[in-house]
């Protein structure tokens, strides 16, 4: 299945980030990501991400080859410069279509609750996504193969979806003081 449109959007109320994705025969995907599952995948997304941006250099120069994978800040440099050089031509213009031809999984969002990586030997990255609920008679999947540009995009979007859930720490989602009630506002409290 080929991507069109991807839009991940952090639900204060949800407290989750439900992910959107359109694909070039007009179908929507929605899935939801939870804090316990983000705070596990997040990491390892960057680790794959940072790893084949490494060797892809090091198969471009191979003179540079070791220099590239040489420790793991290299190579989170390397994945951070090729995600600037590719964000520069995103479309994050164009609005999201919201009127899908067909929902394959439903309505209802696939509540994940696993992801499997995997790289492919054209440089794709896939992603498996799992729903597997007690009770549930059958488990929900899909699974969508991410060349680069759309693989940036999307580590792009989940970047600012985390940074306004808040639950990466360290920074992420303090765009506004947490302590700060504007006029007669009272605090909510989720969960």
């Amino acid at each position: 299945m080929k991507l069109d449109q991807v839009t991940a959007r952090y639900l204060q109320e949800q407290d989750r980030i439900l992910v959107r994705m359109n694909t070039s025969s007009s179908d929507e995907l929605r899935l939801w990501l939870t804090r316990r599952l983000c705070l596990r995948l997040w990491p390892s997304l960057n680790t794959v991400v940072a790893d084949r941006v490494a060797r892809t250099e090091g198969a471009r120069d191979p003179s540079r080859a070791a220099a590239a994978t040489a420790d793991g800040a290299t190579r989170k440099m390397l994945a951070d410069f090729e995600r600037q050089e590719v964000l520069k031509t995103a479309d994050f213009k164009t609005p999201f279509r919201d009127q899908a031809r067909q929902l394959p999984l439903g309505a209802e969002p696939l509540l994940v609750t696993e992801v499997s990586l995997t790289n492919l030997e054209d440089g794709r990255l896939q992603l498996d996504f799992k729903e597997k609920l007690a009770g549930s008679p059958a488990p929900r999947s899909f699974q969508v193969s991410l060349e680069n540009t759309n693989l940036h995009g999307f580590l792009h979007l989940l970047d600012n979806a985390l940074e306004q859930s808040g639950w990466l720490g360290d920074g992420a989602g303090t765009s506004a003081d947490a302590s700060a009630v504007p006029g007669d506002e009272r605090p909510r409290y989720l969960n």
